[in-house]
């Protein structure tokens, strides 16, 4: 199938929590040497995410960069989310700091999901250290991120 077929597919494998589905037409893809591209790994990086599998969804990320397709900003929030979803608030602080580094935009969902991995962990400090990283950046402020971060207060020990 042509690129935006391929990706039309699993995003509705995606979006029915198909994910080993995807899973198995993109290494179907990778195996009969189809082009791949951003789009098909976000959106089988996002199925990870909503399936609570962030550990794959990091390996997906990285099979990504080694093969050569650059992610974008919408595959790293993807992925901070998979991290968030799952509960790896350690690894979702990671690839922010990764991203804020110059891999990509960091942009509100990354900041959001991000703060709510730290709130879901009760690591409020670190909800806050982001919440301030926001402020003082581009970035607009929204109520979603400081709800996360608020969150974290409320679970963590001040």
């Amino acid at each position: 199938a042509d690129p935006p077929t391929s990706t039309r597919i699993l995003s509705g494998l995606a979006k029915k929590h198909a994910l080993d589905l995807a899973l198995l037409l993109l290494d179907w893809h990778k195996a009969n040497r189809y082009e791949l591209n951003c789009y098909h790994y976000n959106t089988v990086i996002d199925a990870c995410g909503k399936n609570s599998k962030w550990a794959k969804a990091l390996y997906l990320l990285s099979e990504m960069v080694h093969s050569g397709i650059l992610p974008d900003t919408v595959t790293f929030n993807a992925a901070v989310s998979s991290c968030e979803k799952g509960c790896a608030w350690e690894k979702a602080l990671q690839l922010f700091v990764a991203i804020a580094q110059g891999e990509a935009e960091v942009d509100i969902i990354t900041f959001g999901a991000a703060t709510s991995a730290c709130g879901k962990a009760g690591k409020w400090e670190k909800a806050s250290q982001l919440c301030s990283k926001m402020t003082s950046s581009a970035v607009k402020v929204d109520t979603i991120t400081f709800s996360a971060a608020i969150s974290a207060c409320e679970k963590g020990e001040i």
